[in-house]
């Protein structure tokens, strides 16, 4: 196994774009895509392994299955070996959290990206998809750094903005009724693509492909006061 010290070194930036630069014209403004940014050999789990953590009561999975017609199925895990011989041959993705925190090979992935705030790292989520798998069109509230582990997996992404009210009603999963593509990428094994907060975003996996998300917090101001003000409240004390 390739020691953190190794993993840490891997990351590939772009020609001409430093940490400095990323922080200052890429971090939380627009998309980056580092093609071959890192080894395909430093993933560490396959469809196996992900299955089999997804089997674990402690650990949060779930199975988003691409019914048609605006149609999506979700179900939440623990899973077995039933469920997944039940699953259809396309159109499915298994989705696990907090990886990092039960495989340390997974949690050394984090070093390759020090050059941003680690305070604001939320975990590593490892999605396997079969041909035509997603989780639909949809924004997220976080930075992600999307890291192509295996297969291959077309990113479109729109530049548009989009409310609730471009929900799909109905579905558990936050898909949105309308997308209008303005970019469009193929990503490969070792390919990175990051992506600031609220910037809607689709991924389709063409075969079956394994992706590794790591998600960066990013609070709102709002968020930040009512943490502070609720961290002031513990510290008050009950004499008037």
């Amino acid at each position: 196994m390739t020691d953190s010290s190794t993993l840490a070194a891997q990351l590939r930036l772009p020609a001409g774009v430093s940490h400095q630069r990323f922080l200052a014209e890429f971090w939380q403004r627009q998309p980056l895509l580092m093609r071959g940014a890192l080894s395909p050999a430093g993933f560490p789990l396959g469809a196996d392994e992900l299955a089999g953590l997804a089997c674990e009561a402690e650990i949060e999975s779930r199975l988003v299955i691409d019914q048609g017609a605006d149609r999506w199925l979700v179900r939440h895990g623990p899973f077995d070996e039933e469920d997944f011989a039940a699953l259809p041959e396309s159109h499915w993705t298994l989705l696990v959290q907090d990886v990092d925190k039960f495989v340390p090979a997974v949690a050394a992935l984090i070093e390759n990206f020090d050059f941003v705030p680690d305070w604001r790292i939320d975990d590593i989520m490892i999605s396997f998809a079969t041909d035509q798998g997603g989780v639909g069109p949809h924004i997220d509230a976080y930075d992600v750094f999307l890291m192509q582990a295996s297969g291959r997996r077309r990113w479109r992404l729109s530049l548009g903005k989009y409310t609730d009210d471009d929900l799909i009603s109905g579905l558990e999963q936050r898909v949105l009724a309308r997308f209008d593509t303005d970019q469009e990428w193929v990503l490969e094994p070792g390919d990175i693509l990051y992506l600031p907060p609220g910037l809607a975003h689709w991924g389709i996996a063409e075969g079956e492909c394994i992706t590794y998300s790591l998600g960066f917090r990013a609070p709102s101001q709002r968020d930040l006061a009512a943490d502070w003000f609720q961290h002031l409240v513990s510290l008050a004390g009950e004499r008037r």
